[in-house]
């Protein structure tokens, strides 16, 4: 304890001890770590084939789901391209090897396909899987660095992951081997989502809770005002009335209808001042004569992120009149209401 009344801390000892960091060292070091992850990608790239299009048609054709399985290294990339597969229409899921020998197994149906990620090959945890597997009538596909190895030879599919060497200075840490299996990962769960025909309202259903799901998911009739709370006057109503109907509502606008409902025009803050400029006696002045006429409009079922490209588009709009097909007024959006829905 020191003189404060704290514990010290010992000093620190071995590699940690090296506070000082060599900057031009490891950027150098940096750039020769991105150079080789680079080129065994490319490497990769070139010589994917037959393979990999066998692959893919296993995983299309798939009545069941796909397990993806690996230890260490191989398990995190296994457990990306799981969740990837997942949510690009293909249904998957992560089981860890060393589980299913103590009874994930029975999570396995003969409809399944197991995908393993092992750089070896040799994996104990997934090559003893192998023969409870193939008795259970699961396809196997390996993705390995090795060709020889008994995954790959035990596969109904292998796919060549194999690279020069590790980006790792001392060789040892897995670097560019797991760059390549996580882009052949990819690459292999985005040729399915191709051949799938799975779309962008496909991939917002998947992630409804996310940004995209919210832009492509939420529709006008979602978050529009309705009812009492849209400002409304009618054909007939005088200036003075018609900054009443707007001041209670707080739209900073009033939707101008006939009788029959129909949008006649709008009445905004702007066409306010224009009217005072033009009359004199403005409680008596009709609306209609300085309301806009033909206002932007939209459908309660398009998009809601389509109002924010008009919004964007045309200068000053933050409210939008809904109408249905006979131009009948049936809400209004205003921009704080996609501001709420975090459409924008």
């Amino acid at each position: 304890m020191n003189a404060l009344g704290s514990f010290a801390h010992p000093p620190l000892a071995g590699p940690a001890a090296r506070a000082d960091v060599d900057g031009p060292r490891a950027l150098s070091l940096a750039r020769d770590v991105l150079a080789t992850e680079a080129a065994a990608i490319t490497a990769l790239a070139s010589r994917i084939g037959a393979p990999f299009v066998a692959a893919v048609e296993l995983l299309l054709r798939c009545h069941g789901r796909v397990i993806v399985s690996g230890m260490g290294k191989s398990g995190h990339i296994a457990r990306k391209l799981a969740a990837t597969l997942a949510s690009t229409g293909t249904p998957a899921f992560f089981v860890h090897p060393a589980e299913a020998s103590h009874g994930d197994l029975g999570m396995i149906t003969p409809d399944d396909i197991v995908l393993m990620l092992s750089y070896s090959g040799e994996t104990d945890e997934l090559v003893g899987l192998i023969p409870h597997l193939k008795r259970e009538g699961a396809l196997v596909i390996a993705l390995t660095g090795d060709e020889s190895s008994s995954l790959a030879q035990a596969a109904d599919v292998h796919l060549d992951a194999a690279v020069d060497g590790e980006a790792c200075p001392l060789g040892l840490a897995p670097t560019a081997s797991t760059t390549a299996a996580l882009a052949l990962s990819d690459a292999l769960a985005l040729a399915v989502l191709d051949a799938r025909g799975f779309s962008v309202a496909d991939f917002a259903r998947s992630h409804p809770g996310g940004a995209l799901g919210r832009r492509l998911l939420t529709r006008v009739r979602d978050i529009m005002r309705t009812g009492d709370a849209v400002p409304t006057s009618p054909t007939t109503a005088t200036l003075g009335e018609a900054i009443l109907e707007m001041s209670r509502k707080g739209m900073g606008m009033t939707a101008i209808v006939d009788s029959d409902g129909r949008v006649a025009g709008i009445f905004t803050d702007g066409d306010l001042r224009r009217g005072l400029k033009r009359f004199h006696d403005v409680a008596s002045a009709k609306v209609i004569d300085v309301m806009t006429s033909a206002p932007r409009t939209i459908d309660p079922g398009q998009l809601a992120v389509d109002c924010v490209e008009v919004m964007e588009r045309i200068p000053k709009v933050q409210v939008l009149l809904v109408v249905d097909r006979l131009a009948k007024l049936v809400g209004a959006l205003h921009l704080h209401d996609l501001f709420r829905a975090r459409v924008v």
